[in-house]
């Protein structure tokens, strides 16, 4: 569904990925880790357009997205959910939702039913302002953003940073749902190794801009663990 061929980045004169590849298949949950700094971030950010490769090539479903507008990814089925949300404080937990829609491309202009069925507690909040919410709240409110598009491919950064154990444990549910029951294509960011082994399927560990190993999540071992993940 993804492909990633040796793609390489450089930001601020400083290069950050190195030939790095990978290859996501459809209806998969692939989780992709390493310590703070290895470019986990940027890999996101270049393949939503939001930073530019300096070469390599990134394809989804056969078709050359590299150098597209950051704009076309939610038109084509990518949903995006960012390191720290980046909800918009001001706006209401509804309005926020309908930014989301502007992308759709069926041009459909309401809110899906499935989102607050996923979500209940953003209906029953869905009036509040979104700086009003707690994290864990924003955080389901940028996952639903991300999901009114009916994406099949949905990227999150780190969805679990900062947010108290009971909404970890939904929103581990929720992506077990929407990948089995829907064949949503998943790609997680992680720091937490026991999030981690419950949603993923697959592996990638990045060290210093490059895949070191990859594989089923079975075969995650205590050397890899010791050698990548350990601080």
């Amino acid at each position: 569904m993804l492909d990633i061929k040796n793609v390489t980045q450089l930001y601020g004169g400083t290069q950050i990925l190195w030939d790095l590849s990978m290859n996501i298949t459809a209806g998969s949950r692939t989780c992709i880790m390493g310590r703070n700094g290895v470019g986990k971030t940027t890999l996101l950010k270049c393949i939503m357009g939001l930073l530019p490769v300096r070469s390599g090539s990134i394809q989804l479903e056969a078709n050359t997205i590299t150098g597209k507008p950051a704009e076309l990814r939610p038109r084509i089925g990518i949903g995006y959910v960012p390191q720290g949300r980046e909800i918009f404080p001001q706006l209401t937990v509804e309005e926020n939702l309908m930014i989301g829609l502007g992308a759709r491309r069926d041009k459909v202009r309401k809110i899906p039913e499935r989102i607050y069925e996923l979500f209940p507690v953003l209906k029953q909040m869905r009036r509040r302002r979104g700086g009003d919410l707690s994290g864990g709240q924003q955080q389901q409110l940028a996952i639903g953003r991300a999901l009114v598009l009916e994406p099949t491919l949905l990227i999150l950064d780190e969805p679990n940073e900062g947010i108290q154990p009971n909404i970890v444990a939904e929103i581990g549910d929720i992506l077990l749902r929407l990948n089995r029951e829907e064949k949503l294509t998943i790609i997680l960011v992680e720091q937490k190794l026991a999030f981690a082994r419950r949603i993923g399927e697959h592996f990638f560990l990045m060290e210093k801009g490059r895949v070191v190993a990859n594989g089923e999540m079975a075969n995650l071992n205590a050397d890899l663990i010791s050698r990548h993940l350990a601080v």
